[in-house]
């Protein structure tokens, strides 16, 4: 995949790993907007010389007005980044957990086929393009706290396999952004291994440089998630990672007060 000289338009890119891939894409030489909901950070990449847009995903009329926008600004859009999502807890033994429930799925997944939708007849139409879809580690192998993330993830995954065969023949590809857990936005104090922004976003855009460009882009931190029920490793680690599960607000105490 060419980095240069293309028009790229991020999606959530207002934070985190979306607005560092925007950064990247700009270094390499393409055109870059981004979306997202901040009036504070759409203003400061504004003044980093990139195009900005308000858009919120979980809303049919804000994407559908986002995309106008867009287009009319760049009618050579030929690269749409996905990249809206939230990460919340949710303890399933508690019926409150559905309102983040809801709200991860309409975000993550709904939100992402939102956007996907709007751009899909520009750019078949050019017969040329790419989406990127972005899904996580947490897909495939799941961290308990975040069950509904998880599903939101492993069903954006499934989503992207099945557009790929759909637009396969129209020009337009799939490329799937899988990341491990990455330091952003404070993530190095609630996992002090988590990847590096900076190493992170140099090795994703080494992936997507390459000839062919990977269906999915596996940075070596996430192989371990990705290749889990492969390598025997899955239970294992779920088991270990089950045990955050004391994390949960009230979790460790409820289960303290039930042992003899």
């Amino acid at each position: 995949m060419e980095l240069s000289n293309r028009t790229v338009l991020v999606v959530g890119g207002t934070s985190g790993i979306g607005r560092e891939l925007a950064r990247r894409f700009a270094a390499a030489g393409s055109t870059v907007a981004v979306g997202g909901r901040s009036p504070k950070a759409l203003a400061e990449l504004a003044e980093e010389g990139f195009g900005t847009f308000g858009i919120d995903v979980t809303d049919g009329s804000s994407v559908a007005s986002a995309r106008d926008a867009v287009l009319a600004r760049y009618p050579e859009l030929d690269t749409v980044v996905t990249m809206s999502g939230v990460m919340l807890l949710e303890d399933l033994r508690d019926p409150a957990h559905f309102d983040a429930a809801r709200t991860t799925i309409d975000t993550n997944l709904v939100g992402t086929i939102r956007v996907i939708d709007a751009f899909t007849p520009h750019l078949v139409g050019r017969g040329a393009g790419t989406f990127i879809t972005v899904t996580s580690g947490i897909a495939f192998l799941p961290f308990p706290p975040m069950p509904s993330y998880a599903a939101s993830k492993a069903a954006v995954h499934a989503y992207s396999e099945a557009l790929r065969a759909q637009l396969d023949g129209t020009g337009v590809g799939v490329v799937e952004l899988v990341p491990p857990a990455v330091a952003t936005a404070g993530q190095e104090r609630v996992n002090p291994n988590a990847l590096p922004l900076g190493d992170f976003a140099t090795e994703v855009m080494r992936l997507l440089s390459a000839d062919p460009t990977p269906r999915e882009i596996l940075v070596k931190g996430v192989l371990m998630h990705r290749w889990a029920e492969r390598d025997g490793t899955y239970d294992d680690l779920v088991a270990q990672r089950s045990q955050a599960l004391a994390m949960l607000p009230g979790r460790a105490k409820a289960d303290a007060r039930k042992r003899p």
